[in-house]
Protein backbone atom coordinates (compact mmCIF):
# COMPACT_ATOMS: atom_id res chain seq x y z
CA UNK A 1 0.00 0.00 0.00
CA UNK A 2 2.92 2.80 0.51
CA UNK A 3 4.26 1.67 -2.47
CA UNK A 4 1.59 2.59 -4.38
CA UNK A 5 0.88 5.79 -2.92
CA UNK A 6 4.44 6.47 -3.33
CA UNK A 7 3.94 5.67 -7.23
CA UNK A 8 0.81 7.97 -7.10
CA UNK A 9 2.93 10.64 -5.55
CA UNK A 10 5.61 10.58 -8.07
CA UNK A 11 3.09 11.14 -11.07
CA UNK A 12 0.80 13.82 -8.75
CA UNK A 13 3.53 16.03 -8.00
CA UNK A 14 3.93 19.24 -9.96
CA UNK A 15 0.94 18.01 -11.63
CA UNK A 16 0.05 21.56 -13.49
CA UNK A 17 3.80 21.61 -15.40
CA UNK A 18 3.57 18.14 -16.44
CA UNK A 19 0.19 18.60 -18.16
CA UNK A 20 2.05 22.19 -19.39
CA UNK A 21 4.65 19.93 -21.00
CA UNK A 22 2.57 17.61 -22.69
CA UNK A 23 0.24 20.06 -24.19
CA UNK A 24 3.28 22.10 -25.80
CA UNK A 25 4.86 18.44 -26.87
CA UNK A 26 1.66 18.13 -28.76
CA UNK A 27 1.59 21.64 -30.45
CA UNK A 28 5.03 21.43 -31.14
CA UNK A 29 4.54 18.13 -32.99
CA UNK A 30 1.55 19.51 -34.86
CA UNK A 31 3.13 22.05 -35.68
CA UNK A 32 5.78 19.92 -36.98
CA UNK A 33 3.67 18.47 -38.83
CA UNK A 34 1.79 21.17 -40.52
CA UNK A 35 5.07 23.05 -41.40
CA UNK A 36 5.81 20.31 -43.47
CA UNK A 37 2.28 19.63 -44.93
CA UNK A 38 1.99 23.73 -45.29
CA UNK A 39 2.01 25.12 -48.70
CA UNK A 40 1.88 28.83 -49.87
CA UNK A 41 0.18 30.71 -52.94
CA UNK A 42 2.17 32.53 -55.10
CA UNK A 43 -0.12 34.75 -56.44
CA UNK A 44 -2.25 37.70 -54.95
CA UNK A 45 -5.76 37.76 -54.13
CA UNK A 46 -7.61 41.22 -54.44
CA UNK A 47 -9.01 42.94 -51.37
CA UNK A 48 -12.81 43.50 -51.38
CA UNK A 49 -15.00 45.10 -49.30
CA UNK A 50 -18.06 44.37 -47.96
CA UNK A 51 -21.20 45.76 -46.17
CA UNK A 52 -21.16 48.84 -48.07
CA UNK A 53 -24.28 51.28 -48.36
CA UNK A 54 -25.17 53.39 -51.52
CA UNK A 55 -24.39 56.34 -50.59
CA UNK A 56 -20.80 55.66 -49.31
CA UNK A 57 -17.55 56.14 -51.44
CA UNK A 58 -14.15 54.25 -50.70
CA UNK A 59 -11.60 56.57 -51.86
CA UNK A 60 -8.87 54.11 -50.64
CA UNK A 61 -7.37 51.40 -53.56
CA UNK A 62 -7.56 48.45 -50.94
CA UNK A 63 -4.57 46.35 -52.95
CA UNK A 64 -4.52 42.66 -52.40
CA UNK A 65 -2.97 39.89 -49.90
CA UNK A 66 -0.03 37.47 -50.86
CA UNK A 67 1.85 35.37 -49.57
CA UNK A 68 -0.99 32.84 -48.35
CA UNK A 69 -0.28 30.30 -46.85
CA UNK A 70 -2.46 27.47 -46.42
CA UNK A 71 -2.97 23.44 -45.91
CA UNK A 72 -4.75 20.82 -47.44
CA UNK A 73 -4.81 17.13 -47.66
CA UNK A 74 -2.49 15.57 -49.85
CA UNK A 75 -4.58 13.41 -50.91
CA UNK A 76 -7.30 15.05 -52.45
CA UNK A 77 -5.09 16.86 -55.38
CA UNK A 78 -7.18 20.26 -55.27
CA UNK A 79 -6.35 22.81 -57.75
CA UNK A 80 -5.91 25.72 -56.08
CA UNK A 81 -5.45 29.12 -57.64
CA UNK A 82 -6.58 32.82 -57.64
CA UNK A 83 -10.51 32.11 -57.35
CA UNK A 84 -9.97 29.56 -54.41
CA UNK A 85 -9.51 32.56 -51.93
CA UNK A 86 -11.64 35.38 -50.86
CA UNK A 87 -9.91 38.83 -49.54
CA UNK A 88 -12.22 41.26 -47.90
CA UNK A 89 -12.77 43.76 -45.40
CA UNK A 90 -15.79 44.67 -44.03
CA UNK A 91 -16.78 48.42 -43.73
CA UNK A 92 -20.08 48.23 -41.83
CA UNK A 93 -20.27 50.20 -38.61
CA UNK A 94 -17.05 51.99 -40.51
CA UNK A 95 -18.12 56.09 -40.03
CA UNK A 96 -17.77 57.53 -43.75
CA UNK A 97 -15.80 60.77 -42.35
CA UNK A 98 -13.01 60.90 -45.02
CA UNK A 99 -10.53 60.16 -42.46
CA UNK A 100 -8.24 57.11 -42.81
CA UNK A 101 -9.30 53.91 -40.68
CA UNK A 102 -7.08 50.51 -40.24
CA UNK A 103 -9.58 47.48 -40.18
CA UNK A 104 -8.61 43.69 -40.46
CA UNK A 105 -8.44 41.73 -43.43
CA UNK A 106 -10.06 38.27 -43.71
CA UNK A 107 -9.13 35.31 -45.85
CA UNK A 108 -11.30 32.66 -46.37
CA UNK A 109 -11.20 29.61 -49.12
CA UNK A 110 -14.08 28.59 -51.39
CA UNK A 111 -13.35 25.12 -50.31
CA UNK A 112 -13.89 24.17 -46.82
CA UNK A 113 -11.17 21.62 -46.87
CA UNK A 114 -8.68 23.87 -47.51
CA UNK A 115 -7.38 25.42 -44.15
CA UNK A 116 -6.07 29.32 -43.96
CA UNK A 117 -2.94 29.46 -41.78
CA UNK A 118 -1.92 32.81 -43.06
CA UNK A 119 -1.25 35.86 -45.33
CA UNK A 120 -0.25 39.31 -45.86
CA UNK A 121 -1.00 41.82 -44.94
CA UNK A 122 -3.58 41.24 -41.72
CA UNK A 123 -4.58 44.81 -41.77
CA UNK A 124 -4.93 47.66 -44.34
CA UNK A 125 -5.36 51.84 -43.81
CA UNK A 126 -8.23 52.83 -46.13
CA UNK A 127 -10.48 55.75 -46.23
CA UNK A 128 -14.18 56.34 -46.22
CA UNK A 129 -16.52 58.94 -47.68
CA UNK A 130 -20.23 60.10 -47.48
CA UNK A 131 -21.66 60.90 -51.10
CA UNK A 132 -22.94 64.09 -51.70
CA UNK A 133 -23.87 66.31 -54.61
CA UNK A 134 -24.09 70.20 -55.23
CA UNK A 135 -24.99 72.03 -58.66
CA UNK A 136 -21.48 74.48 -59.44
CA UNK A 137 -21.63 77.32 -61.92
CA UNK A 138 -20.13 76.23 -65.60
CA UNK A 139 -16.96 78.39 -66.87
CA UNK A 140 -16.36 78.87 -70.64
CA UNK A 141 -12.26 78.70 -71.07
CA UNK A 142 -11.14 79.22 -74.28
CA UNK A 143 -8.41 78.50 -76.40
CA UNK A 144 -5.67 81.27 -78.45
CA UNK A 145 -7.64 83.45 -80.65
CA UNK A 146 -6.08 83.75 -84.17
CA UNK A 147 -4.80 87.06 -85.01
CA UNK A 148 -7.08 89.32 -87.38
CA UNK A 149 -11.01 88.06 -84.68
CA UNK A 150 -12.56 88.90 -81.93
CA UNK A 151 -15.02 86.56 -80.03
CA UNK A 152 -18.38 87.43 -79.05
CA UNK A 153 -19.71 86.18 -75.15
CA UNK A 154 -19.83 82.56 -74.85
CA UNK A 155 -23.73 81.39 -75.10
CA UNK A 156 -24.26 77.75 -72.50
CA UNK A 157 -26.85 76.23 -73.13
CA UNK A 158 -26.85 76.42 -69.12
CA UNK A 159 -25.58 77.35 -66.56
CA UNK A 160 -24.84 75.12 -64.17
CA UNK A 161 -23.97 71.96 -63.31
CA UNK A 162 -24.16 69.22 -60.58
CA UNK A 163 -21.52 67.36 -59.54
CA UNK A 164 -21.87 64.17 -57.28
CA UNK A 165 -19.10 62.52 -55.10
CA UNK A 166 -17.57 61.95 -51.66
CA UNK A 167 -17.87 64.68 -49.85
CA UNK A 168 -14.26 65.74 -49.31
CA UNK A 169 -13.70 65.82 -53.11
CA UNK A 170 -16.89 67.91 -54.07
CA UNK A 171 -16.25 70.32 -51.42
CA UNK A 172 -13.18 70.93 -53.43
CA UNK A 173 -14.98 71.77 -56.70
CA UNK A 174 -15.32 75.50 -57.54
CA UNK A 175 -17.06 75.51 -61.00
CA UNK A 176 -16.66 72.81 -64.06
CA UNK A 177 -14.53 73.81 -67.06
CA UNK A 178 -15.92 74.07 -70.51
CA UNK A 179 -12.92 74.38 -72.95
CA UNK A 180 -13.23 75.39 -75.90
CA UNK A 181 -10.86 75.45 -79.18
CA UNK A 182 -10.83 78.19 -81.87
CA UNK A 183 -10.69 77.38 -85.11
CA UNK A 184 -7.79 79.19 -87.05
CA UNK A 185 -10.27 79.55 -89.81
CA UNK A 186 -12.67 81.77 -87.83
CA UNK A 187 -15.30 79.77 -88.03
CA UNK A 188 -18.27 80.65 -85.57
CA UNK A 189 -18.30 78.02 -82.30
CA UNK A 190 -21.21 75.55 -82.33
CA UNK A 191 -20.47 72.37 -80.31
CA UNK A 192 -20.87 70.20 -77.48
CA UNK A 193 -17.91 70.48 -75.25
CA UNK A 194 -17.09 67.65 -72.25
CA UNK A 195 -17.40 69.14 -68.45
CA UNK A 196 -14.20 68.94 -66.38
CA UNK A 197 -14.37 69.75 -62.76
CA UNK A 198 -11.50 71.88 -61.70
CA UNK A 199 -10.44 73.09 -57.87
CA UNK A 200 -9.83 77.30 -57.00
CA UNK A 201 -6.48 76.35 -58.89
CA UNK A 202 -7.75 75.26 -61.72
CA UNK A 203 -6.75 71.27 -60.75
CA UNK A 204 -8.95 68.80 -62.08
CA UNK A 205 -10.62 67.15 -58.96
CA UNK A 206 -11.66 63.14 -59.02
CA UNK A 207 -13.66 60.97 -58.55
CA UNK A 208 -16.26 63.14 -59.89
CA UNK A 209 -18.97 62.66 -61.32
CA UNK A 210 -20.67 65.70 -63.45
CA UNK A 211 -24.18 65.66 -64.61
CA UNK A 212 -24.87 66.86 -67.22
CA UNK A 213 -21.20 65.49 -68.50
CA UNK A 214 -21.61 68.10 -71.60
CA UNK A 215 -22.84 71.35 -72.75
CA UNK A 216 -23.80 72.97 -76.14
CA UNK A 217 -21.46 76.34 -76.43
CA UNK A 218 -21.75 79.03 -79.73
CA UNK A 219 -19.48 81.51 -79.45
CA UNK A 220 -19.49 84.24 -82.46
CA UNK A 221 -16.22 85.04 -84.21
CA UNK A 222 -15.64 88.08 -86.20
CA UNK A 223 -13.88 89.66 -88.41
CA UNK A 224 -15.30 93.13 -88.67
CA UNK A 225 -17.80 93.46 -85.46
CA UNK A 226 -20.35 95.82 -85.01
CA UNK A 227 -23.50 97.03 -83.80
CA UNK A 228 -26.93 97.85 -84.34
CA UNK A 229 -30.10 98.36 -83.05
CA UNK A 230 -33.16 96.14 -84.46
CA UNK A 231 -37.24 97.10 -83.35
CA UNK A 232 -38.66 93.09 -81.75
CA UNK A 233 -41.01 91.41 -83.44
CA UNK A 234 -43.06 88.69 -81.49
CA UNK A 235 -43.76 85.42 -82.73
CA UNK A 236 -47.55 84.06 -82.02
CA UNK A 237 -48.68 80.92 -83.31
CA UNK A 238 -51.46 79.02 -82.48
CA UNK A 239 -55.27 79.27 -81.58
CA UNK A 240 -57.19 80.63 -78.62
CA UNK A 241 -59.68 78.92 -76.75
CA UNK A 242 -63.28 78.84 -78.64
CA UNK A 243 -64.73 82.41 -77.96
CA UNK A 244 -61.31 84.38 -77.67
CA UNK A 245 -59.13 85.89 -79.90
CA UNK A 246 -55.76 88.25 -79.89
CA UNK A 247 -56.39 91.87 -79.45
CA UNK A 248 -52.97 93.06 -78.65
CA UNK A 249 -49.54 92.05 -78.55
CA UNK A 250 -47.26 94.01 -76.54
CA UNK A 251 -42.93 93.43 -75.96
CA UNK A 252 -40.42 94.89 -73.33
CA UNK A 253 -38.35 96.08 -74.66
CA UNK A 254 -39.36 97.06 -77.66
CA UNK A 255 -35.68 97.75 -79.28
CA UNK A 256 -32.46 95.78 -78.71
CA UNK A 257 -29.15 96.07 -79.58
CA UNK A 258 -27.59 93.27 -81.42
CA UNK A 259 -23.77 92.81 -82.90
CA UNK A 260 -22.31 90.48 -85.56
CA UNK A 261 -19.75 91.16 -88.78
CA UNK A 262 -20.88 94.12 -91.26
CA UNK A 263 -22.41 91.69 -94.17
CA UNK A 264 -24.33 89.76 -91.64
CA UNK A 265 -25.75 92.47 -90.01
CA UNK A 266 -26.44 94.54 -93.63
CA UNK A 267 -29.70 92.57 -93.99
CA UNK A 268 -31.00 92.24 -90.69
CA UNK A 269 -34.15 94.49 -90.33
CA UNK A 270 -35.94 93.68 -87.00
CA UNK A 271 -35.52 90.98 -84.22
CA UNK A 272 -37.63 87.83 -84.03
CA UNK A 273 -38.73 86.04 -80.79
CA UNK A 274 -38.66 82.53 -80.34
CA UNK A 275 -42.40 81.51 -80.81
CA UNK A 276 -45.24 82.34 -78.23
CA UNK A 277 -47.99 79.53 -78.26
CA UNK A 278 -51.66 81.03 -77.12
CA UNK A 279 -52.96 77.47 -77.86
CA UNK A 280 -56.08 76.98 -76.20
CA UNK A 281 -55.58 80.29 -73.96
CA UNK A 282 -58.60 82.13 -72.38
CA UNK A 283 -56.40 84.73 -70.69
CA UNK A 284 -53.36 86.80 -71.43
CA UNK A 285 -50.28 85.19 -72.09
CA UNK A 286 -46.96 86.74 -70.59
CA UNK A 287 -44.20 84.85 -71.44
CA UNK A 288 -39.95 85.50 -71.18
CA UNK A 289 -38.41 83.96 -75.00
CA UNK A 290 -35.42 84.47 -76.57
CA UNK A 291 -34.05 86.04 -79.58
CA UNK A 292 -34.29 83.83 -82.85
CA UNK A 293 -31.07 85.12 -84.74
CA UNK A 294 -29.25 83.95 -87.42
CA UNK A 295 -26.31 82.12 -86.10
CA UNK A 296 -23.76 84.31 -87.01
CA UNK A 297 -25.26 87.49 -85.14
CA UNK A 298 -25.58 87.70 -80.88
CA UNK A 299 -27.53 90.05 -78.90
CA UNK A 300 -25.91 92.39 -76.10
CA UNK A 301 -27.06 91.86 -72.63
CA UNK A 302 -29.55 89.04 -71.60
CA UNK A 303 -30.69 88.23 -75.14
CA UNK A 304 -34.59 88.25 -74.06
CA UNK A 305 -37.67 89.63 -74.02
CA UNK A 306 -40.78 89.88 -72.44
CA UNK A 307 -43.98 89.44 -74.70
CA UNK A 308 -47.32 89.56 -73.61
CA UNK A 309 -50.17 88.37 -75.62
CA UNK A 310 -53.85 90.23 -74.58
CA UNK A 311 -56.93 88.02 -75.60
CA UNK A 312 -60.57 89.18 -75.46
CA UNK A 313 -63.84 87.53 -75.82
CA UNK A 314 -65.22 87.42 -79.77
CA UNK A 315 -68.57 89.32 -79.38
CA UNK A 316 -71.64 88.70 -81.70
CA UNK A 317 -75.67 88.89 -81.96
CA UNK A 318 -78.07 86.11 -81.55
CA UNK A 319 -81.63 86.05 -82.10
CA UNK A 320 -83.86 84.05 -79.64
CA UNK A 321 -87.33 83.10 -79.49
CA UNK A 322 -88.28 84.03 -75.59
CA UNK A 323 -91.95 83.69 -73.92
CA UNK A 324 -93.24 86.42 -71.32
CA UNK A 325 -94.28 86.17 -68.09
CA UNK A 326 -96.29 89.57 -65.73
CA UNK A 327 -94.70 90.62 -62.50
CA UNK A 328 -96.60 92.73 -59.93
CA UNK A 329 -100.17 91.38 -60.83
CA UNK A 330 -102.95 91.59 -58.77
CA UNK A 331 -105.64 89.19 -57.19
CA UNK A 332 -108.29 91.57 -58.05
CA UNK A 333 -106.92 92.64 -61.29
CA UNK A 334 -107.14 90.15 -64.63
CA UNK A 335 -104.09 90.63 -67.92
CA UNK A 336 -104.12 90.21 -71.22
CA UNK A 337 -101.32 90.88 -73.51
CA UNK A 338 -101.42 91.12 -77.26
CA UNK A 339 -98.64 88.96 -77.77
CA UNK A 340 -97.12 86.25 -75.65
CA UNK A 341 -93.96 85.94 -77.41
CA UNK A 342 -91.50 87.98 -78.51
CA UNK A 343 -88.11 88.12 -80.37
CA UNK A 344 -85.53 89.09 -78.50
CA UNK A 345 -81.50 89.78 -79.93
CA UNK A 346 -78.77 89.73 -77.19
CA UNK A 347 -75.23 90.25 -77.56
CA UNK A 348 -71.98 89.26 -75.76
CA UNK A 349 -69.29 86.54 -76.11
CA UNK A 350 -69.55 83.86 -78.31
CA UNK A 351 -69.25 81.47 -75.52
CA UNK A 352 -71.19 82.74 -73.34
CA UNK A 353 -74.37 83.29 -76.59
CA UNK A 354 -73.34 79.38 -76.30
CA UNK A 355 -74.56 78.74 -73.35
CA UNK A 356 -77.27 80.83 -73.49
CA UNK A 357 -78.45 78.39 -76.98
CA UNK A 358 -81.15 76.28 -76.36
CA UNK A 359 -81.88 77.57 -72.43
CA UNK A 360 -85.77 78.58 -72.13
CA UNK A 361 -85.22 82.50 -72.53
CA UNK A 362 -88.35 84.34 -70.88
CA UNK A 363 -88.54 88.28 -70.51
CA UNK A 364 -90.41 90.08 -67.68
CA UNK A 365 -93.55 92.53 -68.16
CA UNK A 366 -93.55 94.22 -64.93
CA UNK A 367 -97.31 95.76 -64.25
CA UNK A 368 -96.73 96.95 -60.78
CA UNK A 369 -99.35 99.71 -60.00
CA UNK A 370 -101.11 99.89 -63.59
CA UNK A 371 -104.74 100.70 -63.22
CA UNK A 372 -107.25 99.25 -65.44
CA UNK A 373 -107.01 99.70 -69.35
CA UNK A 374 -104.53 99.57 -71.94
CA UNK A 375 -100.82 100.05 -71.06
CA UNK A 376 -97.66 99.49 -73.54
CA UNK A 377 -94.85 98.46 -71.24
CA UNK A 378 -91.59 97.37 -72.88
CA UNK A 379 -90.37 94.14 -71.72
CA UNK A 380 -87.11 93.28 -69.75
CA UNK A 381 -84.56 90.38 -69.81
CA UNK A 382 -81.91 89.36 -66.94
CA UNK A 383 -79.41 88.27 -68.49
CA UNK A 384 -76.01 87.46 -67.03
CA UNK A 385 -72.63 89.39 -66.92
CA UNK A 386 -71.36 89.40 -70.24
CA UNK A 387 -74.75 89.89 -72.22
CA UNK A 388 -76.89 92.77 -72.86
CA UNK A 389 -80.39 93.05 -74.91
CA UNK A 390 -79.94 94.46 -78.10
CA UNK A 391 -83.73 94.41 -79.23
CA UNK A 392 -87.22 93.08 -78.92
CA UNK A 393 -89.76 92.68 -81.55
CA UNK A 394 -92.25 93.65 -81.18
CA UNK A 395 -92.20 96.40 -78.46
CA UNK A 396 -93.56 97.47 -76.35
CA UNK A 397 -96.14 94.91 -75.86
CA UNK A 398 -100.08 96.26 -74.70
CA UNK A 399 -101.00 94.71 -71.79
CA UNK A 400 -105.02 95.42 -71.04
CA UNK A 401 -106.21 95.55 -67.02
CA UNK A 402 -109.79 94.38 -66.39
CA UNK A 403 -111.65 94.35 -63.06
CA UNK A 404 -112.26 91.20 -61.57
CA UNK A 405 -115.98 90.93 -61.00
CA UNK A 406 -117.76 90.83 -57.84
CA UNK A 407 -119.51 87.64 -57.19
CA UNK A 408 -123.54 88.56 -56.58
CA UNK A 409 -125.07 88.25 -52.21
CA UNK A 410 -127.46 86.00 -51.24
CA UNK A 411 -131.25 87.46 -51.47
CA UNK A 412 -133.14 88.00 -48.76
CA UNK A 413 -136.18 86.36 -47.65
CA UNK A 414 -139.66 88.10 -46.79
Amino acid sequence: MTAVRFLVGIVVHNWPLKVAAIVLSTLLYAGLVLSQSARTFPGSVPIDPVNQTADEYLLSDLGSVTSIRYVVPEDLGLRVDASSFQATVDLGGVAPTGQPVSLTVHVTASDPRIQVLDFSPRRISLTLDRVVERNVPIKVIVGQVPSGFELGDPQLAQASATVKGPESRVNEVQEVDARVPIDPSGIDVNRVVDLSPVDANGNTVAPIDVSPPTVQVKIAVFTDRRTRSLPVNPIVNGTPAAGFEVESVTVDPTVVSVEGDANDLAGLDRADTDPISVSGASSDVVSTVGLNLPGAVEALGTGSVTVTVHLRAVTSTRTFQAGLVLVGTRDDRTYRLSTDQVLVTIGGSVADLDRLSGASLVLTIDVTGLEVGSHKVAPDANLTTGLSLISVAPTPVTVTIAAVPSSPGPSSSP
